[in-house]
């Protein structure tokens, strides 16, 4: 039986993902860590320095707020992560890189195995398209989203920028009136609105064709089934940084 432990148990993300391990066998939920406390079937904790139940695997939907903490506890008590957590500024990102010399860590943009897919075929399309087209991403989430864009946009542009040696710099949408565009960046434009759980589309603008290549989620379900998926993947690893591509090949 897999034993993990849930972080940000209590908020959206964390409610489904206990739903999804409680209809599955051999992985379950044995501890908690949220600021607040609701009536859960697994003890919760406030803080990871409170936790007295060893874990085999960390599920983390948060806040960037707790990564610290997470980090430290997972090097410290040599339990893998999988961090779904977006909104991590470089210092947490160079953090987690080097805890995962001590420790296996998961970290991807969006846990959707759909999302990360059309990522691969982003960067298949850069590879013949960029000469002649422009590269637009446009992301649009619900209107309580806090980080903008989402961490799936950067993820999707990274990986195209990658594959073009990195030559693109980032045009974070368009204003006023001397807003033509560069060649030589991918423009990225975030939307907020409603319920909308998330959707990513890249588009490469031609002459006279265009190119949209588009992923739609339609429930918080694929991002908690991606993180289950990555917690099995995880729980067995030797140290280091793995993300979807792993799971993928």
């Amino acid at each position: 039986m897999l034993k993990v432990l849930l972080s940000g148990c209590n908020g959206k993300m964390g409610k489904v993902v206990t739903e999804l391990i409680e209809s599955e066998n051999n992985i379950e939920i044995v501890a908690g860590i949220d600021i607040s406390k609701k009536h859960n079937k697994f003890p919760v904790f406030k803080d990871f320095k409170d936790c007295t139940i060893k874990a085999d695997v960390i599920i983390d939907f948060s806040h960037h707020s707790m990564m610290p903490a997470l980090i430290d506890y997972s090097v410290k008590t040599k339990t893998p992560a999988v961090i779904c957590t977006t909104g991590l500024d470089e210092e947490i990102i160079q953090k987690i890189k080097d805890a995962s010399n001590k420790v296996a860590l998961f970290k991807s943009g969006n846990m959707s195995l759909g999302v990360n897919l059309i990522t691969k075929l982003a960067q298949e399309a850069a590879k013949v398209l960029s000469e002649s087209f422009d590269i637009e991403i446009i992301e649009k989430h619900h209107n309580r989203k806090l980080d903008a864009p989402s961490g799936t946009a950067y993820m999707i542009a990274d990986a195209i920028n990658e594959t073009l040696n990195n030559s693109k710099e980032y045009n974070f949408g368009r204003y006023g009136k001397s807003a033509k565009r560069n060649k030589n960046e991918i423009g990225i434009h975030a939307v907020r609105g409603g319920t909308i759980v998330g959707e990513h589309t890249v588009i490469y603008a031609g002459p006279d064709e265009i190119i949209e290549i588009k992923h739609t989620a339609m429930s918080r379900k694929i991002f908690a089934a991606g993180a289950i998926k990555a917690a099995k993947f995880l729980a067995n690893k030797t140290s280091g940084l793995y993300n979807m591509s792993d799971i993928l090949k």
